[in-house]
């Protein structure tokens, strides 16, 4: 299945609210990465005017093309060895990425936004749930969860962590590439 007619569906139904306007959306700046922080996510503060008003209802839909988004992901993966995105559309309600993993990172949370990950490419390992425990003075990328659900996953699979749930990719066989639609937790 083409990438854009499932960005097409996913940003049609993701589940946006007035009410929840304005609570917890900031934009991250990709740096840094602690317990309940985020690399680049909506729960993250950040200046207003870095983090865009999502389309008001009855607008035009956003298109972006499978090779637009895949060369700006190679780009952005050719600078790094780390985690890299292609951002696709990324507001105060929403964030729609494509997100590429080399390598595991440590255990997260995003407080308030609901996450679905669907797996284009690559295979791996992913906990959900449980509680993120970090030693004392250890970096932040060595957190890790206790009592969580462990699954495989590969192309075709999806997760889906609701709001403030832990997630944790703990093993990646080669590198993994999966298209994350984070969004403000409905009420």
């Amino acid at each position: 299945m083409k990438l854009t007619v499932i960005l097409a569906a996913l940003l049609v139904t993701v589940p946006v609210t007035a009410q929840n306007a304005g609570q917890g959306q900031g934009r991250g700046t990709g740096q840094g990465r602690g317990v309940g922080q985020e690399r680049s996510g909506l729960g993250q503060a950040a200046p207003a005017e870095n983090v865009p008003p999502a389309p008001a209802p009855g607008s035009a839909g956003i298109y972006k093309s499978d090779a637009d988004l895949q060369a700006v992901l190679k780009k952005a993966i050719a600078g790094t060895n780390d985690m890299a995105t292609s951002a696709i559309a990324n507001t105060d309600q929403y964030r729609v990425n494509i997100v590429h993993r080399p390598k595991p990172a440590g255990a997260i949370a995003h407080p308030g936004n609901t996450e679905l990950h669907y797996i284009i490419e690559g295979s791996g390992t992913v906990v959900t749930g449980g509680k993120i425990v970090r030693a004392a003075g250890a970096p932040a990328a060595s957190a890790t969860i206790e009592g969580g659900e462990t699954h495989k996953v590969s192309k075709g699979d999806v997760v889906i962590v609701p709001a403030g749930s832990a997630h944790w990719y703990k093993e990646i066989t080669g590198d993994i590439t999966y298209l994350e639609v984070r969004f403000v937790a409905p009420k």
